[in-house]
């Protein structure tokens, strides 16, 4: 059926390596027309090389999310060739691993414009379109630590926080209008990605993500998903579950325990390279394709079972209640 109504036109911000470019290579399996912004041209070429094999179309922009203008000309560029946005996904990240005293307050900037605010201009670029003709989604691709910050990405994790209070604040305003424009939210747990070789960071050791670690492909699944289907909000993996209850429950504890724990957590055994390259002002992936995936596969889970069980609950508790039905029954005529 998907073959036979009109392509889909979505928007993927960050879409030349990791969850982006996982989203934007989905798109293309779906035969939909996909407009794809990042800095990196060589990661932005190899997308497009890999959505148009998939069976889509694609369209590339060199574009930094904190410039708004650009932003917005993309968009413009994209509906005049491939019709009405339906999708617009903010992906687009940059971070600065470190503790605080030790990043300048040009970078804790810098981290800010592009991971808060290239999703507030990504979607005021998108409800310029999307409110006129009063239908889109929007999906902000979030973390965990939207709601359980952790040590040595507090600018990272600001911004994170910030996108939910952004969000939570236009999905009532949307509401208000009575738009059919919907924002969903997917909050993700760690991922296997390129970013902890390019990411910023004057720790000693190799930066890592937090473990259990999954491939971008899970992520990519639950964003289609959440576009589709347009749920408030999305929390993938037990990891991320976990960390948003516990927060709940026992904030201070959990304060304890990341302190003990993390520093070390968020980092390999392997050295790093005196000749090391970060992307925090320009694009390392202007030479090199990275791909979706980064040097954790060997770690990393291809799928997770909470997910599984989130997206099949209705057909559970339908396959429950028959079961609890027909055991109530025969005792019935037992006795």
């Amino acid at each position: 059926m998907q073959n036979e109504q009109k392509p889909q036109v979505v928007v993927v911000t960050g879409a030349s390596a990791g969850v982006g470019r996982a989203v934007a290579e989905a798109y293309g399996k779906r035969g939909a027309k996909v407009g794809l912004l990042a800095r990196g041209q060589a990661g932005l070429e190899g997308a497009r090389q890999a959505v148009e094999a998939a069976g889509g179309k694609a369209m590339i922009f060199q574009v930094d999310v904190s410039d708004a203008d650009a932003v917005d000309d993309a968009a413009e560029e994209i509906e005049r060739n491939f019709g009405p946005i339906d999708i617009w996904v903010n992906n687009a990240m940059v971070s600065v691993f470190a503790p605080l005293a030790e990043i300048s307050a040009e970078d804790y900037r810098r981290v800010t414009e592009v991971t808060y605010l290239g999703y507030v201009y990504g979607t005021m670029t998108a409800l310029r379109r999307m409110r006129p003709r009063d239908k889109g989604v929007i999906v902000q691709v979030g973390s965990a630590l939207a709601y359980r910050a952790i040590p040595l990405q507090s600018a990272y994790c600001g911004a994170k926080h910030a996108i939910q209070g952004f969000t939570e604040s236009l999905r009532s305003e949307l509401m208000h209008d009575h738009s059919n424009v919907k924002v969903t939210m997917v909050q993700l747990p760690a991922h296997n990605t390129p970013q902890f070789d390019w990411v910023k960071t004057t720790l000693p050791k190799h930066p890592q993500p937090v473990p259990p670690i999954f491939q971008p492909e899970v992520a990519a699944e639950a964003i289609l998903w959440a576009a589709e289907h347009t749920p408030r909000e999305v929390k993938l993996g037990f990891p991320t579950v976990k960390a948003i209850l516990a927060n709940k429950i026992a904030p201070g504890l959990l304060d304890r325990y990341l302190a003990r724990t993390n520093f070390k957590a968020q980092q390999t055994d392997r050295p790093i390279s005196p000749d090391r390259q970060n992307n925090l002002y320009t694009a390392v992936d202007d030479d090199r394709d990275f791909g979706a995936h980064g040097d954790f596969s060997d770690r990393a889970r291809d799928s997770s079972p909470q997910w599984w069980l989130m997206r099949n609950r209705r057909w559970l508790v339908a396959g429950a209640s028959g079961i609890a039905a027909a055991v109530a029954l025969a005792q019935g005529r037992k006795s």
